[in-house]
């Protein structure tokens, strides 16, 4: 299959979700990484008109519990985020960022993700660790 295929199957999943009203868009698939971008507006501002702590976590939760679900490939497993940690470096008013997840660990029953948040100029926005557990699908 290709990326263009990948990534439209991935957005595929985003109607009707948080990840739609959030306007959270899968851009990049690669042969270990996962990027999705999301616009910084003010629909994710705080109040003081800078991205959302919340955004950012929503963001990086969607793109490293979609990268365990792709890289597993498998149906009748079911990916759920246990842990996620954030670490804000800078503040974002306005453009897009772009999350992309890494694997650190893909075991059997776990999966921990590195999810870098950067703007459009590569600045690191902030830094985030993900831990996915592996389910068993009920049938």
């Amino acid at each position: 299959m290709d990326t263009d295929k990948i990534l439209q199957k991935l957005n595929s999943f985003n109607k009707n979700t948080l990840m739609e009203t959030l306007d959270i868009e899968f851009v990049a698939v690669g042969d270990d990484f996962l990027t999705a971008k999301m616009p910084v507006t003010s629909k994710v501002h705080q109040p003081y008109g800078i991205m959302h702590g919340g955004a950012t976590a929503a963001i990086a939760e969607t793109v490293g519990s979609c990268a365990s679900a792709y890289f597993l490939n498998d149906p009748t497993k079911l990916i759920n985020g246990i842990e996620l940690s954030i670490n804000h470096i800078k503040s974002i008013r306005e453009g897009t960022v772009f999350a992309t997840a890494k694997a650190i660990h893909q075991g059997r029953t776990t999966h921990l993700w590195e999810i870098r948040v950067e703007d459009e100029e590569g600045n690191l926005i902030s830094i985030c660790k993900l831990t996915n557990i592996v389910l068993d699908k009920k049938a």
